[in-house]
């Protein structure tokens, strides 16, 4: 029996609360197949944490999030709050908890699964086969500038952001994305807007910089607005995307579109390696929370549970047994089971719960070629 790993639980809002429901489920499975040990603990975020403690990222949620050893997330947001003081909206938890525990790397893996390339709204020749890695930098830019405020009234009314980066913020983002270029096929897109933004230069200078310690590594740069287009018009270019935060932002969601439904793409944020080797960990669909479809037990838990196996991987270590969480998605979907989002013609509808409970009862009746 493994050492136990402590998770912390934030399910959000809307939908996040049942799709979280499903990944539990998978890891509950993954637990009997293979051994392992986690100890799971819930706590609120975003509009969850204004009901309970009236701030989007309460005192008690943090410091489970600061002694946990992985942090596993669902969605924040709710149209109830739209009124609110943007200061204290959900999404400022998200903000928040991100800050709090330096999670400046968001890794946002972009693969497609055969049985869905007719979900695409592009041709399959175009989708086939998509494998893309955007490596997106989650705690500066435009999103943490300051100075930011609104000013004056009426004709007279302003409102500004400020894009700022450093040296040192680029450099480690760029590292992360060439060391995943390493483990990938050996290329790496760095997106910027350097043909007219200060940042972007500085970004493309130290990009360059970096680069002569990976020179196994291929390295392009493109402006944002070619980098947009030319993921629709040819996305299977791509290996590792690295880009600041909004544009990551922007060409993450994006991509998702490439496999045809945002709900099927995960994410890792990640901070710094710690003296013992760890590092603060975070995990969560790319999507909302959907409010609209809260409680209607009809949204796709796949980005979530996927979410769950990267948690597996990059906190845990266990690379070959979350592969076969892969696996028994993409055996689930063989089987024509499918969600609104991604439904097709011949297939069966079917709801979150059963979904979930498909790809845990799948992952169970797989071969265990490991084992923890």
């Amino acid at each position: 029996m493994s050492t136990s790993h402590k998770i912390a639980v934030l399910p959000g809002d809307g939908i996040g609360p049942e799709i979280m429901e499903q990944a539990v489920k998978v890891l509950k499975a993954f637990e009997q197949k293979f051994g392992a040990s986690f100890e799971l603990t819930s706590a609120p975020i975003g509009g969850a944490g204004i009901d309970s403690d009236g701030v989007p990222l309460p005192e008690g949620t943090l410091k489970l999030a600061q002694e946990s050893d992985a942090v596993l997330m669902g969605s924040v947001g709710d149209f109830k709050y739209d009124n609110l003081d943007p200061k204290i909206r959900p999404e400022q938890g998200l903000l928040q908890i991100r800050k709090a525990l330096g999670l400046y790397a968001n890794l946002r893996p972009v693969k497609g699964y055969k049985c869905l390339e007719h979900v695409s709204t592009l041709k399959p020749e175009v989708v086939t086969g998509i494998d893309v890695m955007v490596v997106r930098e989650l705690t500066g830019g435009i999103y943490f500038g300051q100075p930011r405020a609104r000013e004056g009234s009426g004709k007279d009314e302003k409102a500004f952001d400020t894009l700022v980066y450093s040296q040192p913020e680029i450099e480690r983002i760029a590292r992360v994305g060439f060391e995943m270029a390493l483990s990938r096929r050996k290329q790496l897109v760095s997106v910027d807007k350097a043909n007219v933004l200060a940042s972007s230069q500085l970004w493309r200078d130290v990009v360059n910089a970096v680069a002569k310690d990976y020179p196994q590594v291929e390295v392009s740069h493109m402006y944002v607005d070619n980098a947009a287009m030319q993921l629709i018009l040819n996305p299977k270019q791509f290996d590792v995307i690295l880009t600041e935060n909004m544009f990551g932002d922007i060409l993450s969601d994006e991509a998702s579109m490439l496999t045809g439904s945002l709900g099927m793409l995960p994410s890792a944020s990640l901070g710094e390696k710690k003296a013992n080797g760890k590092r603060n960990a975070l995990y969560e669909p790319s999507h909302g929370s959907a409010p609209q479809f809260a409680g209607q037990n009809k949204v796709n838990p796949v980005a979530q549970i996927l979410s769950l196996a990267l948690m597996l991987e990059y906190s845990f270590g266990y690379k070959q047994e979350a592969a076969q969480i892969d696996q028994a998605i993409e055996q689930v979907l063989n089987e024509g089971y499918r969600t609104f989002d991604i439904m097709g013609e011949g297939a069966t509808l079917v709801g979150t719960a059963e979904l979930g409970d498909r790809i845990a009862a799948a992952l169970l009746k797989l071969p265990s070629a490991v084992s923890v």
